[in-house]
């Protein structure tokens, strides 16, 4: 990654949005920012967000076209998956502490996963960006949607 770009982390709904969603009123603007995060090469995402944007699009793809998605997903978005990219092994460690934390903020369990994970394995986050962009506020670095990562990328 680029060292002066920030790292920024995008929630799995932005890669859903691209590969399912190609007639949703802000596809394009889902599309430029992943086109610009692949050109800055300064994308992550947790190994929890791949297995949830599988998980998502398993109910329309074949056993193959999963793993597939899985394996090649970092080289189609030019991104890193953190702290692995691998299906050997146990899911990254974090404490029912660490995700509970974000829990008595009033985050949902899964948006406290996500949360916690990039805490513990991307301590150099510098902005999440996801279309659900606020429900991350207590995750401690600044939270974007696409269209607002834009915008203030653009000024």
């Amino acid at each position: 990654m680029d060292q002066k770009t920030p790292v920024t982390v995008i929630d799995a709904d932005i890669f859903v949005r691209d590969l399912r969603y190609v007639r949703d009123r802000e596809y394009a603007v889902n599309k430029r920012f992943l086109e610009l995060i692949q050109k800055r090469k300064s994308g992550v995402t947790t190994l929890f967000n791949l297995l949830e944007v599988c998980g998502i699009l398993s109910f329309n793809l074949n056993q193959q076209q999963i793993r597939e998605l899985f394996y090649y997903f970092p080289l189609k978005y030019g991104i890193h998956v953190l702290p692995q990219h691998s299906l050997d092994g146990d899911l990254p460690e974090l404490t029912s502490q660490d995700v509970f934390a974000f829990i008595e903020t009033r985050m949902a369990f899964g948006d406290s996963l996500i949360a916690a994970a990039v805490r513990r394995y991307v301590p150099e986050a510098g902005v999440f960006v996801s279309w659900n962009a606020k429900h991350f506020g207590a995750i401690g670095i600044k939270a974007l949607t696409p269209r607002q990562f834009l915008r203030e990328t653009v000024l």
